[in-house]
């Protein structure tokens, strides 16, 4: 099913507190990320928590579509932004290039690791061809569980390449960078971005 159900506790239980959390934005990759989209472009946002990446992108002009996998953080999502955003599990995406680019920021990481090239392909069929996707993942060689019981898949770079080849990506780059994360602790990060 592509969910954890202690994952999604821990999300609806600190919703308030997500919506509340400062202005930090992952600008470098937003910006990166929107640099490969045509103006105005159509967006999905998966797990969008309290919408501030949405807002983001929405302030530069892009169409965005957030949506969460918690109905309590669509709500938070939906006062920040004054807009419906919709509850949906990652495997019940069920598109045909409905949009131009897929924004999965800090979310896929919680995808069960058989699961997720079956995700990925989701995913690739929602995009237009030509279109980018971007996703982060926290690295490790093992999946696992957080301090908060949140279940991640830790994935290596070969690991991600691995899930990223079950689907026909034109182009699939994935940089690494050290940051943090909600529990406050050194993080090793994996980003990706792919192009249809």
């Amino acid at each position: 099913m592509a969910q954890d159900d202690r994952t999604l506790g821990f999300y609806t239980q600190q919703a308030s507190a997500y919506a509340s959390r400062g202005d930090y934005l992952n600008l470098k990759h937003i910006e990166t990320f929107l640099s490969l989209l045509p103006a105005g472009a159509a967006i999905l946002e998966l797990g969008c928590g309290a919408g501030r990446d949405s807002e983001f992108m929405i302030g530069r002009g892009f169409k965005v579509r957030p949506t969460d996998g918690t109905p309590e953080m669509a709500q938070a999502a939906e006062q920040r932004l004054g807009m419906p955003v919709a509850t949906l599990l990652f495997a019940d995406l069920n598109e045909e290039s409905t949009c131009d680019g897929i924004w999965a920021n800090a979310c896929l990481l919680h995808v069960p690791r058989e699961e997720l090239s079956g995700i990925l392909s989701r995913i690739h069929a929602a995009l237009r061809k030509g279109g980018a996707f971007y996703a982060s993942f926290k690295a490790g060689e093992t999946e696992g569980r957080d301090q908060f019981n949140r279940y991640y898949n830790y994935p290596s770079g070969g690991t991600l390449r691995a899930w990223y080849a079950a689907s026909d990506w034109a182009d699939v780059t994935i940089t690494a960078e050290r940051g943090g994360g909600y529990d406050g602790r050194p993080t090793d990060w994996l980003h990706v971005v792919a192009i249809k």
